[in-house]
């Protein structure tokens, strides 16, 4: 089984607010979305599944829109939230009181079936945090070693909030250009492994017992080509780092764990990646690269469909 996670973003801003959404009645977007993944077949797919991220505002919309569908016509299409809370709603405990946070209860309670963990933009938001409390985060290395280590232990809790929700989780990694460092790949690979390990160890240490009976995926991001007018990089440099990950998760968890791409996915370059042996799918966020960018279910479907060849 292979499985293709979208990333929605802030989808729930329009465009004449400074945001993406083509949509005034951003709800009316998330529902047509619904509809045209539907239509374009994304619900019955064999061998490939397809999961939207939504932002929390969306996501009952979501859900409410593919209930309006058949179970066949949405069999192969399900629904997650954008990160949970790194704490939890308790029976005897805490009642919720997380204002401006969702916890992988209320996640849950909305209908979502995974959670998106640890994307580079939530990883730049807990950096960025810890590096205006302490600024000597940004020059000196054992002092943003505890800040990396802080941020990993916080999305470990995150990833054993929603897996105790009976959610299963996407959990991202990857390098920025500075943790890359410059010179050849071949003296580069040192450093991205070291990255790769501290994330994956960091996140996962205590997860093991968790995962029983649920899914964890892992996205790839190479920070350092994601964006518009980046250049994502070759096979050979996604499969070292697939490969990587897996022996790494090997060590952590004792078996093999499934890896997507994500950080450049399109129609272009999708049958090459899905050529490595390596990758199990894709973590896609735009479908239209040019201006205006977007998201369209339709050019999904094509990256799908070249995936799938």
């Amino acid at each position: 089984m292979r499985q293709i996670f979208v990333n929605l973003k802030r989808f729930d801003v329009p465009v004449s607010m400074g945001g993406i959404c083509p949509k005034e009645d951003t709800t009316a977007w998330c529902r047509d979305v619904i509809d045209a993944a539907v239509e374009a077949g994304l619900g019955r797919l064999e061998g490939i599944g397809v999961t939207f991220f939504f932002p929390e505002a969306l996501v009952p919309v979501a859900v409410a829109q593919r209930a309006k569908y058949s179970c066949d016509a949405v069999r192969s299409l399900t629904l997650g939230c954008q990160s949970v809370y790194r704490q939890d709603v308790k029976a005897g405990g805490n009642f919720g009181a997380f204002t401006t946070n969702l916890p992988a209860a209320a996640a849950k309670a909305l209908g979502c079936e995974w959670a998106l963990i640890a994307h580079s933009e939530e990883r730049r938001d807990k950096h960025d945090f810890l590096t205006m409390y302490d600024p000597a985060i940004a020059t000196d290395a054992e002092a943003a070693k505890r800040a990396y280590a802080a941020a990993d232990k916080v999305f470990g809790d995150e990833i054993a909030c929603a897996l105790s929700r009976g959610m299963d989780v996407v959990l991202c990694v990857g390098e920025t250009a500075e943790e890359r460092g410059d010179g050849s790949f071949e003296e580069q690979k040192p450093r991205i492994i070291e990255v790769l390990r501290r994330q994956l160890e960091g996140a996962l240490a205590n997860a093991k017992e968790l995962l029983e009976g649920r899914q964890l995926w892992i996205g790839y991001e190479p920070v350092w080509a994601i964006g518009p007018g980046k250049t994502p990089p070759g096979a050979d440099y996604i499969a070292f780092v697939s490969a990587a990950i897996k022996q790494i998760l090997m060590d952590v968890l004792g078996y093999d764990v499934p890896v997507v791409y994500g950080g450049g996915l399109k129609k272009e370059n999708a049958a090459s990646i899905a050529a490595i042996d390596t990758i199990g799918g894709g973590l896609v966020a735009l479908t239209k690269f040019t201006q205006p960018v977007a998201f369209e279910p339709a050019g999904l479907k094509e990256i799908i469909d070249e995936y799938m060849k």
